[in-house]
């Protein structure tokens, strides 16, 4: 059993159907986080409202690679852990074991966050349907201490495909959608705060690895084009990149 008196964050593992603690947190923190501060604003009013007992929503954070989903989630637990948040992390894979997750920790005095990071499914894959159900669509209540947030690429989790409109009619100025449109939506449509992350700009781009190097004492315009550089090679301008570039770069030190 985990004492979460003194453990704020766990990870289910399916092998062994139990929580792990986790030892060693990432310390990231929103103050840390640049270039997204109407995303922070919003999961961040949310988790409040969570925690205040209000009425609060699960939350679906979408968008482009690498632009701060999961280390919003994580600095969300490092913010608020003191007010009494624990954050449990469970594999998309995993999702079908959330109510034997749910039956262990619903009578704790403390408000949960479960976490599921890059959350999609592929054509044909059925699994998402119990995830429906356990969102809403149970004849028992979700728990007022227990909230799901997502990250994914999709914003419909599920892969629309052309072939799934055809049969979509629009009639009396109507538009019907067909059954795999309704399927597939459905599922994000159970999340009632989407959250969304798009690619950033050159200049937003800088600004994060500026954010990496406070104490560089080099020449910051050959550190910004070794940058950009290092963005052409990845193919991408993230986060996730300046912290990668920021990790490789040689020159480093302050």
């Amino acid at each position: 059993m985990i004492n979460w008196d003194e453990t704020p964050a766990a990870i289910w593992r399916k092998r062994k159907g139990r929580l792990r603690a986790v030892v060693d947190i990432d310390p990231i923190t929103r103050q840390s986080l640049v270039g997204i501060d109407r995303q922070i604003e919003q999961i961040s009013g949310n988790t409040e409202r969570f925690l205040a007992g209000l009425p609060a929503n699960n939350a679906l954070l979408w968008g482009a690679r690498g632009t701060g989903k999961s280390a919003l989630i994580k600095a969300l637990l490092n913010q608020y852990k003191a007010q009494g948040l624990r954050l449990i992390q469970v594999d998309k894979d995993d999702l079908i074991d959330l109510p034997e997750i749910v039956d262990e920790i619903r009578e704790q005095p403390f408000h949960y966050i479960v976490f599921c990071d890059d959350l999609s499914f592929e054509a044909g894959e059925n699994s998402y349907k119990p995830l429906k159900s356990i969102l809403d669509g149970s004849i028992e209540q979700p728990p007022k201490n227990i909230l799901l947030y997502a990250t994914s690429n999709r914003r419909h989790l599920v892969p629309e495909q052309l072939k799934d409109n055809l049969d979509t009619q629009i009639g009396e100025r109507e538009i019907h959608y067909s059954d795999a449109v309704e399927e597939k939506v459905s599922l994000s449509d159970r999340f009632g705060l989407w959250i969304s992350f798009h690619a950033i700009s050159i200049d937003g781009y800088l600004a994060i690895v500026d954010s990496h190097f406070k104490g560089y004492c080099g020449d910051r315009q050959q550190l910004h084009e070794a940058a950009k550089l290092f963005a052409m090679t990845r193919g991408a301008r993230s986060g996730r990149t300046a912290k990668q570039f920021f990790n490789c770069y040689t020159d480093n030190s302050s």
